[in-house]
């Protein structure tokens, strides 16, 4: 169970300056545990730290960053079921994918730490012309300065991970803002770098309402902007960033096409696409939203997904039985029945689940979607998933670059070509052959294209984002 409260971190060192933000069961929908939120003035006091802290993390050699990694790594694993449960209670994860997610934190964190001991530069020849003879060209990679970080309640240990870890390979000192639903996980991280002898300000983790959270976005001290979230939100902070680099990890409405030659293969396919889906109620940015089955096999996967759809238990996350647990908030789900609703006006059919009782929404699947729906077109962020038929596979790509959002695709086929075409054609960040668009794996590069956001994460594609290069250059002779 989680603690009475917790402290928020500022400079290293825990403050429990109150117990204003109230974090609930997202499931019982009680008040489970309290913590400490930053008012402006604590948020500008942890901005002065990080640059103060700047000179002694520069100085701060690769091998002690790796071992504060590693640190983190052993100590995620001494408390993997605390933070588990930890996320099954604050953002209403079932208790498999809460296991998952740590997982995936504790894999975060080990390439991190391998990462921190090859941050290299290289050597440039100069010599590419008489004048330039006898001079040697040499760049490196330093660290870009303080770094804002903003993560989102969805996942709230690995992608807060995926900023956090970098930064400690680097030697960049950041603020964190964690999502005011789901700060706990955050906050075990924070305690648990607390017991590290990283310099004074090297971090701090500031839970804070958006509306008192502009410096985050705004101050000129920090080099480095880190969002991810909603794209209406991410774009507007773009705006008011300024100066300095931004990192946008945005929505989605994601896209599975499963090829004409998959008939033999259905049921894997099919495991896939509910997985895809429904995981996580379905509040993930790479969720499938939309599934493309050619006609050949349509009639055969509808039969099959309509049963398994209709197979996921929703309940209690805590239940090891359960596979849809809550969504975030009431409100979500009520957006989200909204939209399912005006669809169904429009001639759609629900032909598995629909069914909504406060924030449980049930895994849902429907046919005959209009293209300009809000369902189809906007990002559904809950257990909601839409089949349509296509004959042509040149047409199906078509189809799924037909959207605002470009983030990851998946593609079911066994033929090579498609697979190519897929990859040349479709406009995202990122092309899955034989599974869902929502496999990741924790080192590949990660982002989106359109709406879908800016950058890439990834740890050695974030040491990047987080790394200037300096060029020396060294003429022999004078």
């Amino acid at each position: 169970m989680l603690k009475k409260t917790y402290p928020y971190y500022l400079a290293n060192v825990a403050v429990a300056a109150n117990t204003d933000l109230e974090v609930t069961d997202k499931f019982s929908g009680e008040v489970a545990t309290r913590v400490a939120m930053a008012d402006a003035a604590a948020i500008d006091k942890a901005i002065g730290h990080a640059v103060d802290a700047l000179p002694a993390l520069r100085a701060f050699p690769p091998f002690k960053r790796q071992a504060v990694l590693e640190h983190c790594v052993s100590r995620f694993r001494e408390r993997y079921d605390e933070l588990a449960m930890a996320l099954c209670i604050e953002a209403g994860k079932p208790i498999n994918d809460a296991r998952g997610e740590v997982t995936r934190l504790i894999d975060t964190f080990k390439v991190a730490a391998e990462e921190s001991v090859r941050i290299d530069g290289e050597i440039i020849n100069l010599e590419i012309s008489p004048r330039a003879k006898g001079y040697h060209g040499y760049v490196k990679r330093v660290p870009i300065g303080p770094c804002s970080f903003i993560s989102p309640f969805n996942f709230p240990l690995n992608l807060t991970a995926h900023k956090v870890a970098p930064a400690l390979a680097v030697g960049v000192p950041f603020v964190l803002k964690p999502a005011s639903r789901t700060p706990v996980g955050a906050l075990i991280m924070g305690e648990i770098l607390a017991e590290t002898d990283l310099p004074k300000g090297a971090f701090s983790i500031l839970p804070a309402h958006r509306d008192g959270a502009d410096l985050f976005t705004t101050d000129e001290r920090f080099k480095l902007l880190s969002f991810t979230g909603s794209p209406a939100v991410g774009w507007d902070l773009k705006k008011k960033a300024g100066k300095k680099k931004v990192i946008l990890e945005l929505g989605g409405n994601a896209a599975a096409i499963v090829d004409g030659d998959q008939g033999g293969k259905l049921d894997y396919v099919v495991d896939r696409l509910a997985f895809g889906a429904f995981y996580q109620s379905g509040q993930s940015c790479i969720g499938v939203q939309r599934i493309l089955v050619h006609k050949d096999v349509y009639d055969a996967l509808r039969e099959k997904l309509i049963a398994k759809t209709r197979s996921l238990i929703m309940g209690d996350p805590k239940d090891e039985k359960t596979f849809v647990g809550p969504m975030i908030s009431e409100s979500e789900s009520k957006r989200l029945a909204g939209w399912m609703e005006s669809a169904v006006l429009d001639g759609a059919n629900i032909v598995a689940g629909g069914k909504v009782d406060g924030a449980n929404f049930e895994a849902t699947l429907l046919e005959d979607v209009k293209r300009n729906s809000d369902l189809y077109r906007k990002e559904a962020f809950g257990p909601v998933a839409i089949l349509e038929r296509f004959d042509d596979f040149g047409a199906a790509l078509a189809a799924v670059n037909d959207s605002d959002f470009g983030l990851q695709a998946g593609i079911f086929t066994d033929s090579l070509a498609h697979a190519h075409q897929a990859w040349d054609q479709l406009d995202v960040g990122g092309v899955v052959i034989n599974d869902v668009p929502s496999f990741r794996v924790d080192n590949m590069p990660y982002g989106g294209v359109k709406d879908s956001g800016l950058g890439r994460e990834g740890i050695r594609y974030a040491i990047e984002d987080m790394t200037e290069l300096r060029l020396m250059v060294m003429r022999e002779t004078w």
